[in-house]
């Protein structure tokens, strides 16, 4: 069980990053 919690929560550390950096980029391109 240990293991799902563990994935999970590099998914959702994973969708936090994708979401931080798509926001610099578009600021960047703006």
């Amino acid at each position: 069980m240990n293991l799902l919690y563990w994935i999970a929560g590099i998914i959702a550390f994973l969708l936090l990053v994708y979401l931080f950096a798509a926001l610099l980029i578009t600021e960047k391109f703006e």
